[in-house]
């Protein structure tokens, strides 16, 4: 009997020094910090040499971490852009988690719940998933996290010794901008590199500095939660990601696959397993975020994730330089086309050449030049802005309707640009015979990844995504806060 006691009694303090050590290793464990901008494009940060924007702290993090020149969103459109980061899936495989103003539907495993249950202490603030209605696809709290009024109120929450990951999703850059505070604050519009695909002048020019206004003051506040993060001695355990969720809000850049619409700046910090000051040219969807932070949690991301962790790319153990393609798409933005129809577009991006495939090209890519839902707006997917009034009221004029043909007018079914000769993706070669080889290579190769990655426009193209519910109240709204 005694006997059986002691081994009673040992297989009991087994079982809790085991339990014990479970704890000690999951204090290990990195938080997660993850700061999203809204309408954020590449290369506007002081890391990738812009001239006019200041934006220290996304510099520190590229410095003290690794900062990436080839990352994209997985669309260029707020709520599938976010649903793809979240589950760490394309967005053709999401159903309606698909569009804007659409719900993510609970089937679909997101990192943050799965981080929740491998016993790490979630939230978020301001823009999480969305726009969109979460409760409609089974939600009872947003997806990212539960709301918290700021990360300083959450940290005051975790209990000692158990690692956060936390969402701050800032409503920056996203319009509206107040006029002339850029140009106010000492911005120069004699800095602004103005693309090639609007008129060079003195409203887009003041435009854009509107825009980096918005965008230093996203930079600064995520510095002040890094300053936190450094007073409660938790920083240099904790991976810090920045970036954006699609590019910004000017015409052919947001609700578009070409650069100004998808190319997102993007860097990463963390001292336990980066090396400082890495500078990483692969090709990198914001798709892999899901999959890097759970296994940078000491989790096996789930099979049904097509996204990719780039983890072994931060700590050296994968060569960089063998991620050279990423695939962009959409389907609904705006509920701006008669009929409540989207734009669809698959493309696949490598470092010469963007190849896109627009499936129904009889319809404008801007939206309908008729106002649909609000009598306010024409070409809908393009939000309102000074740039783009000023092209729809000039387009007439000497000179101009290249600006307009290029933002709002129809495309054809495919397009080629090569990158090296073009890299505002101007000039479309396709149809050209000096370019059918690389053409031909590439609509394979888009094709290929439709089926490889259960895309429904591979087996049949329809237009299933047009009839999925719009909860969006005026087109292109948008609650900001007010200035700080």
């Amino acid at each position: 009997m005694l006997s059986m006691l002691i081994g009673r009694y040992s297989l009991i303090s087994l079982l809790l020094l085991a339990g014990a050590l479970a704890v000690a290793a999951a204090d290990t464990r990195p938080n997660i910090l993850y700061c999203l901008a809204d309408d954020w494009s590449w290369p506007h940060a002081g890391a990738y040499g812009d001239r006019v924007v200041r934006t220290p702290t996304f510099d520190r993090l590229a410095r003290e971490g690794a900062r990436f020149n080839c990352c994209f969103s997985a669309a260029s459109s707020c709520t599938p852009s976010r649903a793809a980061m979240l589950t760490g899936q394309y967005l053709h495989r999401l159903e309606e988690g698909s569009c804007l103003w659409g719900f993510l539907p609970r089937k679909y495993p997101v990192y943050t719940r799965l981080l929740e249950q491998a016993g790490y202490r979630i939230g978020s603030t301001r823009k999480g998933w969305g726009p969109g209605d979460f409760r409609a696809g089974g939600y009872t709290r947003n997806p990212a996290g539960p709301t918290f009024k700021d990360f300083a109120t959450f940290l005051q929450q975790v209990p000692a010794g158990q690692p956060f990951c936390f969402w701050f999703g800032s409503h920056d850059a996203h319009r509206p901008f107040e006029h002339g505070l850029g140009a106010a604050s000492g911005l120069k519009t004699n800095h602004v590199a103005v693309p090639p695909y609007w008129p060079d002048n003195d409203v887009t020019r003041n435009d854009a500095l509107d825009y980096y206004w918005e965008v230093q003051r996203f930079d600064r506040e995520v510095g002040e939660l890094l300053e936190l993060l450094d007073k409660a001695g938790k920083l240099d355990n904790t991976l810090v990601i920045m970036t954006g969720d699609n590019g910004w809000a000017f015409p052919r850049c947001k609700a578009n696959i070409y650069d100004g619409g998808s190319r997102q700046p993007l860097a990463v910090r963390w001292p336990a397993k980066a090396k400082a000051g890495q500078v990483l040219d692969d090709f990198i969807n914001l798709v892999d975020l899901a999959p890097t932070c759970l296994e940078a949690a000491g989790l096996t991301p789930p099979a049904e994730m097509t996204g990719r962790s780039f983890l072994s790319l931060l700590t050296g153990a994968e060569k960089p330089g063998s991620r050279d393609t990423v695939f962009l798409e959409r389907e609904r933005h705006a509920n701006v086309r008669a009929g409540d129809a989207g734009y669809p577009v698959r493309a696949i991006r490598t470092r010469q050449f963007l190849y896109v495939r627009n499936f129904r090209a009889d319809r404008w890519p801007a939206g309908d030049p008729q106002a649909h839902k609000d009598p306010k707006r024409v070409f809908g997917d393009c939000d309102d802005s000074p740039t783009k009034n000023y092209i729809l009221d000039h387009r007439d004029e000497p000179g101009m309707q290249k600006f307009f043909q290029l933002c709002f007018g129809k495309r054809p079914a495919e397009e080629l640009y090569d990158l090296r000769t073009d890299p505002h993706q101007i000039d479309n070669l396709a149809g050209r015979p000096t370019c059918a080889a690389a053409q031909k290579q590439l609509r394979a190769r888009l094709d290929q990844w439709m089926r490889d990655t259960a895309d429904p426009r591979a087996v049949k193209d329809d237009d299933h995504w047009d009839s999925y519910p719009y909860f969006g109240g005026k087109v292109g709204t948008q609650k900001k806060r007010g200035n700080k």
